[in-house]
């Protein structure tokens, strides 16, 4: 697949998924819900429409496709790991955790409104993905539901991204003796694929989940998300070090002011580069049991090490 016909499917799958959030985050209360707060809503829908890849909504819905899932059951399930990515989002940009003022050009939450209503935001942003998925029109099945809560659960948790966001704020040193202590390759790579790369491992499974895939499926699809989810981190990383502000659309720099550990810290750049490449290679190549049914995919890894944003 050329890269202009897999911008024009990831710019598909991004309208798609505003038109989906602009639904479930409008002022109508749901079963249920007794009334949503103007203010709160607000800020969940500043954080969460008009910008980003939508990169975690299309690996559900193009995974989906592979494995001839209904479309509609795809996206709602990336409609779900994008908002816990959208919470995440929201509570790093945090004075008490990155601290940062932009976030895709524009002011992050706290900023645009306060700390409390963003904490606030991001929290129903959580619930709301739990929400989608317990949802029938996710699956009429519920034995299906409970796997799919259960893996963006653990995905998003104690043992995928927040505790890989606790062993990064533990390798700045945050912590009782205020020491950054040295990382090895082995840590940061543990980090990193609890921190960023579960939660784009988490549509790939899920998309399994939905189809019932066969058990040498989900074996190739899990070889590619783990690369996939690698790169990613890579790649961004590399945008920190070497990218600009107006580029990127939030500030550069901050890893090495931080004092974080990332592998362009421990490789250079060079070897970072070196090291995005093999994980693209491998990446694309855990798909071809699957044939030209996976060119989305695979074309899909070399957009995440070549994106500038």
């Amino acid at each position: 697949m050329d890269a202009p016909t897999l911008e024009a499917r990831l710019s598909a799958v991004a309208a798609a998924v505003e038109t989906a959030l602009d639904g479930v985050l409008s002022g109508e209360p749901g079963p249920g819900e007794i009334a949503r707060p103007a203010r709160l809503l607000d800020a969940m829908r500043y954080a969460m429409l008009g910008g980003g890849k939508r990169l975690r909504p299309a690996l559900a819905v193009m995974t989906g496709a592979l494995l001839a899932v209904d479309p509609v059951r795809s996206l709602r399930a990336g409609l779900a790991v994008e908002c816990v990515h959208g919470y995440s989002l929201i509570h790093d940009d945090l004075p008490s955790m990155d601290d940062d003022a932009l976030r895709r050009g524009r002011p992050t939450l706290h900023r645009a409104y306060d700390e409390a209503t963003a904490i606030l935001a991001g929290d129903a942003l959580l619930t709301l993905a739990f929400d989608l998925l317990a949802d029938p029109a996710t699956h009429p099945d519920a034995g299906v539901r409970i796997a799919l809560v259960t893996a963006l659960a653990r995905a998003a948790g104690l043992g995928g991204m927040v505790g890989g966001q606790m062993l990064d704020l533990a390798a700045e040193g945050r912590f009782s003796d205020g020491v950054a202590h040295a990382q090895d390759e082995t840590a940061v790579l543990r980090m990193q694929s609890m921190k960023t790369g579960a939660l784009i491992a988490a549509p790939i499974a899920m998309a399994a989940e939905l189809a019932g895939a066969a058990a040498d499926e989900r074996a190739a699809l899990s070889a590619y998300a783990s690369a996939l989810g690698a790169a990613f981190q890579v790649a961004d990383d590399l945008l920190d070090a070497e990218g600009s502000e107006a580029a990127v659309g939030k500030a550069t720099g901050k890893d090495a002011e931080a004092g974080k550990a990332t592998l362009v810290g421990l490789l250079g750049p060079e070897g970072a580069r070196a090291r995005l490449a093999a994980l693209v290679d491998a990446a694309v190549e855990a798909l071809t049991p699957f044939g030209l049914r996976a060119a989305e995919l695979q074309a899909t890894a070399r957009f995440v090490a070549e994106r500038s944003r």
